[in-house]
């Protein structure tokens, strides 16, 4: 027997949700299959099996806690000439209570669950006709069945109320009303957990539980404001020099690197150039004391299927443009297929979010704690502006900086954005470094 353990968790996540397993109890699996995916507060991560085997018990089902490295299920791996019939708990009644001469007779061809659900139901393997051309007898058949019977489900006088029971005795001479029979259509254990609640008013409604993801993102974003004294302030950037450097060296640029050119490298880099200038901006709160961090790791905000998260590139005073846009780009491809690591999701110094991609022309960003600020980039939109005396239409950007007041003052924070506005007006500045 091999175990399937949750893989070793990071030492800030005490525990993970267990997700949809992809395998079931019984069935064949190779070395390398995707088992389960696991969610933890910041990634979600899969168990995959170390042997080729059966899997034989699955120990946690769906949306259970569980610990780091806890087994959650073993794989057989003895060879066996015949799939084996799934272990069952010994606790389970319906398995002692199956007859001798019917799993006998039917063990090859119904699977544990099968006979369960005969069982349950006083059913008998010989009157489900089945769907394969092997006589084998799925769990489908036997619904089918049990959907398809001429005789409804009928609830019998047993079935009513204590209540009313007494009533019918009490009363002398009054002849006993026996209720209409209610067919039962549908078996309610085949109505799905998520299914829209109507009103009485017609308007549908669906209860969905929330993700631990964004549980622990919401913990977070209330924590921060709890916890900071936020402030933000706000600035215009022209961002047509940027623009025009762009236009004319983006196809070079791709030819020779591999890798588009994009906003957010000359937002790293005018970022790190100013976090120099302004180290407070850069630093945290632990306690009662200021840390001032001697490297720029910049937490760059993604929004992935399952909620908002935020990778680091780490040293980003040292990257080029091109090594900024590639792990941009990797980090991007990596949200999206849910592949981040903790490692890629752990620390950062400062964080950069960018709400223009979905149109956003202006907001308050929310710290990333314990990070001290977080840069907010918007739409870049077409306004008129006055320069030298006439009015001239450029393509502006909104910047936004929230800081927390405990630590950062308003003069630092309103200097370290007017140092970005300027890099990003004269982009030659971020090559020079002055």
């Amino acid at each position: 027997m091999a175990d399937v353990k949750v893989p070793v968790l990071a030492e800030s996540v005490s525990e993970a949700t267990l997700m949809t397993w992809h395998k079931k109890q019984g069935d064949v699996v190779k070395r390398g299959d995707n088992l389960i995916d696991i969610e933890t507060d910041k990634v979600t991560l899969e168990v995959a099996a170390l042997s080729d085997g059966i899997l034989s018990e699955i120990l946690k089902g769906d949306g259970e806690l569980v610990q780091s490295d806890e087994v959650i299920a073993r794989i057989s791996t003895a060879e066996k000439s015949e799939k084996p019939v799934a272990k069952k708990k010994p606790d389970i009644p319906e398995q002692q209570s199956l007859p001798v001469e019917d799993t006998s007779e039917y063990d090859p061809k119904t699977s544990p669950a099968v006979r369960n659900l005969l069982s349950e139901n006083s059913l008998k393997p010989g009157d489900i006709p089945d769907s394969n051309a092997d006589g084998r007898i799925t769990k489908e058949d036997v619904v089918n069945y049990m959907d398809g019977k001429e005789n409804p489900v009928v609830v019998t006088e047993t079935s009513v109320s204590p209540p009313t029971e007494l009533a019918t005795k009490t009363i002398e001479n009054v002849p006993v009303v026996k209720p209409e029979p209610v067919v039962q259509t549908q078996k309610p254990e085949s109505i799905p957990v998520t299914a829209p609640k109507v009103t009485l008013q017609g308007r549908p409604e669906e209860k969905v539980a929330m993700s631990r993801l964004r549980q622990r993102t919401a913990e977070r974003l209330m924590a921060a404001q709890h916890d900071n004294a936020i402030l933000t302030t706000f600035n215009e950037v022209n961002m047509k020099p940027v623009m025009d450097l762009r236009a004319q060296y983006k196809v070079q640029f791709e030819k020779e690197h591999g890798v588009k050119l994009g906003f957010m490298s000359f937002f790293t880099k005018a970022s790190t150039e100013a976090l120099k200038k302004f180290p407070v901006i850069n630093a945290s709160i632990d306690g009662k004391d200021i840390v001032y961090h001697g490297y720029f790791d910049i937490g760059i905000a993604v929004s992935a299927t399952r909620g908002l998260v935020v990778p680091i590139i780490r040293n980003a005073d040292t990257m080029s443009f091109a090594e900024i846009e590639a792990k941009v780009a990797e980090y991007g491809q990596k949200a999206r297929d849910s592949k981040l690591t903790i490692d890629e999701l752990t620390g950062g110094t400062f964080t950069i979010t960018n709400g223009g991609t979905f149109g956003s022309l202006l907001s308050t960003p929310i710290l990333n704690p314990p990070q001290s600020a977080i840069l907010g980039m918007h739409k870049i939109q077409d306004r008129p502006m006055a320069v030298d005396g006439e009015v001239i239409i450029l393509p502006i950007m909104y910047l936004a900086l929230s800081y927390d007041h405990r630590i950062v003052d308003g003069r630092d924070a309103v200097q370290f954005l007017v140092t970005i506005k300027g890099l990003l007006e004269d982009p030659s500045r971020l090559l020079l470094q002055v």
